[in-house]
């Protein structure tokens, strides 16, 4: 299994119990971080997108499609970026740092696993 692999399935299982979790009962995701369930729609949108997402992280990570490992990164550390910015200029939950943090990690352990298997590449190939 390529190295970078299950950083990116486990984080598609976490998108998708997060999506879930977001979609169908937002207040048992969003009451432990401190953050008042909204009552508009859109919290629900954001768990219904986060489904299929987290289902294309498990597929690509399941496949080893590293093209897709190596994608995640920038993505994950925009997400991160955003949140904060997010934070800074709209006055949105600190909590949502956790989630950034978790994206983050996320994205650090797809980019550890990318320099294992070229590093296995390079010995292999001398």
């Amino acid at each position: 299994m390529h190295p970078a692999a299950k950083s990116v399935k486990y984080f598609g299982l976490y998108a998708m119990a997060t999506g879930v979790g977001l979609a169908l009962a937002p207040g048992l995701v969003l009451a432990p971080l401190g953050i008042a369930t909204p009552t508009e729609i859109w919290i629900r949108v954001v768990g219904a997108l986060a489904i299929p997402l987290g289902y294309y992280y498990w597929v690509c990570g399941s496949a080893e499609v590293v093209a897709f490992f190596r994608a995640t990164i920038p993505g994950r550390i925009v997400f991160a970026a955003t949140t904060v910015l997010l934070i800074a200029v709209f006055s949105a939950p600190m909590q949502l740092l956790l989630f950034a943090a978790i994206d983050l990690a996320g994205a650090a352990w797809t980019a550890v696993g990318l320099r294992q298997a070229s590093g296995t590449n390079a010995q292999a190939t001398t």
